[in-house]
């Protein structure tokens, strides 16, 4: 039985990680941060068929016992803080957890698991202000926030890793991908879940941003199946993953409402605040590579992503 330990399974992806893996016969092991409150919502379904352990990516020592005791044959690094926008007020967390401790964990992975097969992911804040558009495995890198500056650092120790240690070593280069699990922080499930709520009475508006910004966005539930896809492939390499198409929030809003029988422009109101500070250049993958080397493309389109999130809101209400 193949062994997977996934390092932040709480969250979206790794639940449907999680999921998929068991699927297929895996035994999963999910890892778990010591030293901040976990959430086990996305995860309890499968509590019973999957093991926890806990650890700390700020202690080698911490790592070292968990790849010593479970010895993995499969590695997915899923464990960051997640939001780009927020990591300028805690850049040297974010560096320490999102860079540093990479290198802490591929450390662990050559003492204890060399053999083993790692997924790191790597995050379309890579390429920042692109220098061209879509973009794919060979568009220069030029974050501009700590979060994107942190996943840069452990994408090249992942690269160097495996050219200098021989191991097999991966990264995918995601773009926006959601799901009903998505957090409520993320504009998406900020919008289906107001949506429900407006449909169920409990609501009367909703106040965004930049209703005029691009995003690619896919389903979370067919980018975890090209992780898995990358740590069977023959040779370790790394693949941007996204829809190749972009959407804007305007879009999302048009969809959602509508999908309750409703007209957005009743409910949405623009506010100021919600605008980042410098909006995103035109963010859009070139998902080629996987295409043609995993045979890997998405299958659930945007308009059924937004229907599906809307729905799981709905039911989570009505509850």
């Amino acid at each position: 039985m193949t062994k997977a330990l996934i390092l932040g399974i709480d969250g979206q992806d790794g639940s449907y990680l999680s999921e998929f893996l068991l699927g297929k016969g895996y035994e999963v092991i999910g890892w778990i941060p010591i030293s901040i409150p976990v959430n086990l919502e996305n995860i309890h379904h499968i509590l019973p068929t999957i093991t926890l352990v806990e650890g700390d990516l700020g202690n080698q020592e911490s790592l070292d016992n968990c790849m010593e005791e479970s010895l993995p044959d499969e590695i997915y690094n899923l464990a960051s803080p997640s939001s780009p926008v927020a990591s300028w007020n805690s850049p040297v967390m974010v560096a320490d957890i999102t860079a540093t401790g990479v290198v802490r964990l591929l450390e662990a992975m050559r003492k204890f698991v060399p053999e083993a097969r790692f997924y790191q992911a790597s995050s379309s804040e890579l390429f920042g202000t692109p220098v061209e558009v879509p973009q794919s495995e060979t568009t220069t890198f030029q974050p501009r926030n700590p979060y994107g500056i942190a996943k840069l650092f452990a994408h090249w120790m992942t690269v160097n890793y495996r050219q200098n240690y021989g191991l097999f070593t991966v990264s995918g280069i995601l773009f926006n991908h959601e799901s009903p699990r998505r957090g409520m922080q993320f504009v998406t499930r900020k919008i289906t879940r107001r949506v429900a709520e407006i449909k169920l009475g409990l609501a009367g508006d909703l106040l965004l941003g930049n209703l005029d910004a691009r995003r690619d966005w896919g389903y979370a539930g067919d980018y975890i199946k090209a992780m898995w896809m990358m740590l069977q492939h023959e040779n370790p390499d790394d693949f941007v993953i996204g829809t190749g198409e972009t959407h804007s929030v305007r879009e999302f809003c048009q969809i959602a409402f509508e999908s309750v029988g409703l007209d957005y422009q009743d409910y949405v109101s623009v506010d100021p605040r919600f605008y980042r500070p410098v909006e995103e250049a035109q963010l859009v993958s070139n998902p080629t590579k996987a295409n043609q080397a995993l045979g890997w493309k998405p299958e659930v389109d945007f308009t059924a992503l937004v229907q599906m999130m809307v729905d799981a809101d709905l039911e989570s209400l009505k509850i």
